[in-house]
């Protein structure tokens, strides 16, 4: 496979002038620079560690819970904050602990379940709490979940329940992209909702304003940096708000079609070390 980027991206003169003063790199890890079945590479290793050896640190902004994120941030040397849950939670990696998080209210969960049953028969739920993950029977999981508590009717699980910080649904038969758009029309006036998986009937939904821009932009400036200085990589719709805040952004090219959309310019697929390739560029123009 290929890794270089087309030429239009590597000629950008926009990309060129942004290398003189970038600061910070965000990215999503699922699908952008964790290829599925397979671990980050060796390339995309290096690239990490020479931003940092730069002084540019790389916060990595995913979906994920902060249990998903630890070994993987420890395997590609990742230290400082890291932005969790689609921006619903802040996660120390020095420290070991949440230090903040945006939960949904229980009684908003209740009403956007309610609806989204309605325009989505046969919907599953699950809550995502820092505490751990606990689900309805109807909401099949493909896959150690890690933590689980409790497997029962949603009104018991949101009972016992610490405070919910994102709320999964599926709804098998139904595409994400099908179900988002139904979601955002249910819903979209109470909650956040986006998907992170074309393919897995699924949609997430996060406290109204919440997304991994929102959060991104608070780590962020605690660094001192605003959006001009941050160089965003993603590949899914839950990335868009992040792609289109950052002051220079790249979709993978094997990315959701919605992400290539909302970037500033296109990288090599994840599988071809698309975000390496952006990065190593940036490097010897910045160098340069």
């Amino acid at each position: 496979m290929s890794t270089e980027a087309p030429a239009s991206t590597v000629d950008d003169a926009a990309e060129a002038g942004f290398a003189a003063g970038w600061r910070l790199v965000a990215t999503d890890l699922d699908g952008t620079v964790v290829p599925r079945e397979r671990p980050l590479s060796r390339r995309t290793l290096d690239a990490f560690a020479a931003c940092a050896a730069a002084g540019i640190p790389v916060v990595p902004v995913t979906g994920r819970p902060p249990r998903w994120v630890t070994s993987l941030a420890a395997e590609a040397g990742l230290r400082g904050r890291v932005v969790c849950a689609n921006g619903a939670v802040v996660f120390d990696l020095d420290a070991g602990e949440v230090v903040h998080q945006h939960p949904i209210d229980a009684d908003v969960v209740r009403e956007v379940t309610r609806r989204l049953r309605e325009v989505l028969p046969g919907t599953g739920f699950a809550l995502e709490a820092v505490s751990g993950f606990q689900r309805e029977d109807s909401y099949a999981t493909r896959f150690d979940t890690g933590m689980e508590q409790r497997v029962g009717p949603l009104e018991e699980l949101l009972a016992g329940s610490a405070p919910v910080v994102k709320v999964l649904a599926k709804c098998p038969g139904v595409s994400s992209d099908d179900m988002l758009g139904a979601a955002r029309a249910a819903v979209g006036e109470l909650v956040s909702v986006t998907h992170s998986n074309a393919v897995d009937s699924l949609v997430e939904v996060m406290a109204l304003g919440v997304s991994k821009a929102s959060t991104l932009a608070e780590v962020a400036r605690e660094r001192g940096v605003g959006p001009q200085g941050v160089v965003a990589f993603g590949d899914m719709p839950n990335d868009l708000e992040m792609l289109r805040w950052a002051g220079r952004s790249y979709a993978v090219a094997d990315g959701h079609p919605d992400a290539l959309a909302a970037a500033d310019g296109v990288a090599p697929a994840c599988g071809d070390d698309g975000v390496a390739v952006v990065l190593e560029r940036l490097l010897s123009r910045r160098a340069g």
